[in-house]
């Protein structure tokens, strides 16, 4: 299957970066720039991905799906659903806005996140504009050649500071036949023990989070499993949409200017003694912190149980994502001059360092 709508703009974006090359001017990547409110600010020419875009190809009997980097994600959950198929990481979409470049390169997921993997244990492979001019494929369209020095999924999570994705191939998976969500009144110290133990037994839960006052579980898997799982666990049916507006962030508890902190901890992490609010996702694996406390505080109470913060909105630290090593920030400075040598891809994205 090929999207008649699609438009291969690659040879342009190649041009305008190896132009940059010759000016030595640093290119901003940015598709439709909706997730700008993460990082740091990045000055330079703008790079638009958006004309690059369309489904290259798609056979849902492979569980394959390959999009250029400014195909509208929502455009290619479109596509999948239509064959009763799903990215099951659940990256946001950001109001329908964002890109499946911008997919990769920020490497968001959503609820589903600690029983499906992330978006980088989806990509089998890219094709890349590096910082030599060149434009290169890297992985392929199935697993088997997702061996040894893997490029394709260094690229996510890498802000566009090391090359600039032009087309990602991605493995795809059923929808489960059925799913229910459901809603049980009980306290954050009773909702992670509870998490704990379920996650030892064969629960077909699927995204699970906490308010505050009430632990919201999804269930998915086959009609019986899930029936079974309702019997056992009961609680008040909550509205599917719940987890959209959880993903998308349109949930009450995001609707304020308090800095928001993204938490990412260890499984089986009690509750942090942290000022603010918070709301527990990813069955305790992530938890979101709203909270006026400075950056280091908050950094030092998540770093002595194994986890790092990063500030995911209104930032007043200049370092939003969690500073790294010394030793592990050479790994990733030499990483940025073995594939961007010049330092033309959203230079400080991440660190100032890169």
């Amino acid at each position: 299957m090929r999207d008649q709508h699609s438009f291969d703009a690659s040879g342009e974006l190649l041009e305008q970066v190896n132009q940059a090359l010759c000016d030595a001017t640093p290119l901003r990547i940015q598709g439709a720039n909706s997730k700008a409110f993460l990082g740091r600010s990045v000055t330079g020419d703008v790079l638009d991905t958006r004309p690059h875009c369309g489904i290259v190809s798609y056979d849902p009997t492979e569980l394959v799906i390959t999009a250029r980097c400014g195909t509208p994600l929502a455009e290619l959950s479109q596509v999948l659903d239509a064959a009763q198929q799903m990215l099951p990481c659940e990256p946001p979409d950001f109001a329908g806005t964002a890109t499946v470049g911008g997919m990769i390169a920020s490497g968001l997921s959503g609820p589903r996140r600690p029983w499906s993997g992330s978006v980088r244990d989806f990509v089998l492979g890219i094709r890349l504009i590096t910082g030599h001019g060149k434009h290169l494929r890297f992985g392929g369209e199935v697993m088997k050649n997702v061996a040894g020095y893997d490029v394709s999924r260094l690229m996510a999570s890498s802000y566009g500071t090391l090359g600039l994705i032009t087309e990602v191939s991605l493995k795809v998976l059923p929808k489960p036949r059925k799913t229910l969500s459901i809603s049980l009144e009980m306290d954050s110290e009773r909702a992670l023990q509870c998490l704990a133990q379920w996650g030892q037994q064969p629960l077909p839960i699927s995204a699970a989070c906490h308010d505050g006052e009430r632990l919201h579980l999804r269930l998915e898997g086959g009609e019986g499993s899930v029936a079974a799982a309702y019997d056992r666990l009961g609680g008040d049916l909550l509205d599917g949409s719940y987890w959209t507006d959880l993903n998308e962030h349109r949930l009450s508890f995001f609707d304020a200017s308090t800095p928001l902190w993204w938490l990412c901890l260890p499984s089986n992490t009690p509750l942090l003694p942290l000022p603010g609010e918070q709301l527990i996702d990813w069955a305790g694996g992530q938890r979101w912190l709203k909270s006026h406390a400075e950056a280091a505080f908050i950094r030092q109470v998540v770093e002595k149980v194994g986890g790092h913060a990063t500030c995911y909105r209104h930032s007043r630290t200049s370092s939003p994502f969690q500073p790294l090593p010394a030793a592990l920030m050479r790994y990733h400075q030499n990483l940025k001059r073995h594939l961007d040598p010049c330092g033309i891809f959203n230079p400080g994205r991440l660190y100032a360092e890169l």
